[in-house]
């Protein structure tokens, strides 16, 4: 094995940087917490997560039932600042933390509002195209075969469903 271990044979150049899909993350949220109105003009909220899958070419597995969640900051400009933190089981048995930040913002300005009246008072779904949900992830992991998630750069795009979110997640190589 070569030192350190990667699992990716091609490589980025400085000038044409490339990506390779890891996995992908199917989240499912089990409820919500909110703190609005807050002096600065945001609001923070959590939502826990339930359970999830992991399933892709590098890692397959589980979220962990009820191991973390997100705590987002509802930001006075529309823009959801993510910032998740919860446990995978890879299939062989690893424990693995992931630390997720990213973004949630819409392309019209009605865009957030129309997401909330989605998730929270049945109204209609907002397609894909119509908001920007991307996450930089960061992992912690014991010594082994999945310590290579701590050696790499990675972006996710997530696409949000009414229970949850699937993130895929790609590695900058």
């Amino acid at each position: 094995m070569d030192y350190p271990y990667t699992p990716f044979t091609d490589r980025s150049g400085p000038a044409e940087p490339k990506l390779e899909f890891v996995f992908e993350i199917e989240l499912k949220f089990a409820g919500h917490q909110t703190v609005g109105d807050m002096p600065s003009g945001a609001g923070r909220g959590f939502v826990a997560l339930e359970s999830g899958i992991v399933r892709g070419p590098r890692l397959n597995g589980t979220v962990i039932p009820m191991s973390g969640g997100d705590w987002a900051l509802f930001r006075p400009d529309d823009v959801l600042a993510t910032d998740a933190r919860y446990m995978l089981e890879a299939d062989d048995g690893t424990k693995i933390l992931l630390l997720n930040r990213g973004y949630l913002w819409g392309r019209e300005p009605d865009t957030i509002k129309r997401m909330q009246d989605w998730m929270f008072r049945d109204g209609p779904e907002v397609p894909f195209d119509e908001f920007y949900l991307r996450a930089a992830p960061s992992f912690e992991t014991p010594k082994g075969p999945h310590d290579w998630l701590m050696r790499h750069i990675f972006v996710g795009i997530g696409q949000r469903q009414l229970d949850g979110n699937t993130i895929r997640y790609y590695a900058l190589l």
